[in-house]
């Protein structure tokens, strides 16, 4: 197994990308912290792993509250003594264009996305310091990073700023052998997409719709992209520093 014995903390684990990570890395060996506001799938998800004989807790969490980002950390070490992959997946984003955010709306979306991304990295590169034997660190940006789109402008400006992060974020800790690297989904078929495609009144034909958009004509499934993020939080990846993963389906190149 490529994470037998480590401990993970994945924010945002209660469905989607984030449920798939964690029942990812619970199969190869981690014991893994659900941190995420939704308490009632986040304890469902913790306790699948558990049935399945892993181990796993659930910590509520708002990844943009430093109170609730100690709180987390802090169960992470008490229940288990250690800590070596941060998973920083939890986000929020807002339709919103330009013309239209209010300030409110776009520091809230930063403040969920980037500031939780960059309290989560901090603290967790403290505990891996102290104890002195490295650690991974995934980040989570987007495809809205790289190219742009008329909405969800607090989303793009968080993820673009996810990215450079991570960059300097992996120069500083790598002389600690804490290694930072980020994925950068393309669209992806979870409950948060499923939402927006009832906005059209059929969920299924709006699935479709966004489908016949990206180069596949299909949508990203959860696992594939938690695949990336086993890869970059095992020794596999040992060599790996600062990137930032494009798993899109090759929608950023065409």
């Amino acid at each position: 197994m490529k994470l037998a014995d480590k401990v993970a903390v994945v924010t945002g684990a209660a469905n989607g990308i984030g449920e798939a990570i964690a029942l990812l890395f619970a199969r190869e060996g981690a014991k893994v912290v659900i941190a995420d506001l939704d308490e009632a799938h986040g304890t469902a998800v913790a306790g699948t792993i558990r049935d399945k004989g892993g181990k796993a807790l659930f910590h509520p969490c708002d990844v943009g509250c430093q109170a609730d980002v100690t709180a987390t950390l802090d169960a992470a070490i008490r229940e288990y003594g250690t800590l070596d992959i941060m998973v920083n997946n939890a986000a929020l984003m807002l339709p919103d264009s330009i013309l239209d955010c209010s300030t409110e709306d776009f520091q809230r979306v930063l403040n969920t996305n980037l500031t939780g991304t960059f309290m989560f990295t901090r603290d967790a590169a403290h505990i891996m310091l102290n104890q002195k034997k490295g650690g991974a660190i995934v980040n989570f940006a987007s495809t809205l990073a790289v190219v742009g789109s008329p909405g969800s402008i607090a989303y793009h400006a968080s993820k673009g700023g996810i990215a450079s992060f991570t960059r300097a974020a992996a120069v500083a800790l790598m002389p600690h052998n804490i290694r930072v690297n980020a994925i950068a989904p393309g669209t992806t078929d979870t409950p948060g997409l499923r939402a927006g495609a009832a906005a059209c009144g059929d969920v299924e034909k709006g699935l479709k719709d966004i489908a016949a958009g990206q180069p596949l004509k299909r949508l990203a499934h959860p696992e594939e992209i938690a695949n990336v993020a086993l890869f970059l939080a095992s020794d596999d990846a040992s060599f790996v520093y600062g990137a930032t993963w494009l798993v899109d389906g090759g929608f950023t190149i065409i």
